[in-house]
């Protein structure tokens, strides 16, 4: 018997279920909801949604009967101090990189299989897109998460090959040469994998060790009046990125 078996605690698994099905689904669920999804009787979860109230991870809308996840679990993540640390230090210079490019911009960090939008600046004008904070976005499904891949330690990066499969198919041999590639321009321009229209322009935050803490992306929308180019959006995004990197004890890109 392995420790996984040797060492059981039901109850927090109920619980761990119930906030993952409300953060997988993305919106409110009923108790029937919740307890249908987990494949478990109401009256099993409902010791379990009144301690999540109680500890302000979870919340009930009396309206509607209906329970979601609040910011705690958030929040929390943003105690741990690296995150806390990136977060604090990017914030100003997104907020000028929004300015100068008129582009909303995000930061983003790996979380297993996805990446995670730790911080989001929307642009100045009118005409706003903007990745939701806390959102959690499959690796290969975005450019924040192939850029973090480019600058990762080599072990890192087979072991990603091995454990979260392209899931397109696509081979490993060309991830490779995609992944190469992006590490050698230092960035990575291509058309968004979600909305139509937009290019994603992505630039890696590097720490002390030279390896991708995060990434900066900013979802390109062109404009037919007022707008910046997206050359000149690059370059402020990679000036922007290399400042957040030397603040965090990175290398310069223009040192190097």
């Amino acid at each position: 018997m392995d420790n996984s078996e040797k060492y059981k605690a039901p109850a927090l698994d109920k619980g761990l279920d119930i906030v993952e099905i409300l953060a997988t689904e993305g919106t409110s669920l009923t108790q029937g909801e919740i307890a249908k999804r987990l494949d478990r009787s109401v009256s099993e979860i409902f010791r379990m949604l009144v301690v999540l109230r109680r500890r302000g991870l979870i919340a009930l809308d009396e309206q509607s009967d209906r329970y979601y996840l609040t910011t705690q679990l958030f929040e929390l993540a943003h105690r741990i101090p690296v995150v806390k640390r990136l977060t604090v230090t990017a914030a100003p210079v997104m907020r000028q990189l929004a300015k100068d490019c008129n582009q909303s911009c995000h930061l983003a960090v790996r979380s297993e299989d996805s990446v995670v939008i730790v911080g989001q600046v929307d642009n100045p004008g009118n005409n706003v897109l903007s990745v939701r904070m806390g959102a959690r976005i499959e690796l290969w499904r975005t450019s924040s998460g192939r850029v973090i891949l480019a600058n990762s330690e080599p072990s890192e990066i087979d072991g990603t090959f091995v454990n979260v499969p392209h899931p397109d198919g696509v081979t490993t041999q060309q991830l490779r040469k995609e992944l190469t590639e992006i590490a050698a321009k230092g960035h990575e321009q291509m058309e968004s994998f979600v909305v139509k229209g937009v290019e994603n322009i992505s630039a890696p935050i590097l720490g002390f060790d030279g390896f991708a803490a995060a990434a900066l992306t900013i979802p390109y929308m062109g404009r037919f009046r007022g707008g910046v180019p997206i050359e000149d959006c690059l370059m402020f995004l990679l000036d922007a990125a290399d400042a957040i990197s030397v603040q965090l004890g990175g290398p310069s890109r223009a040192a190097s």
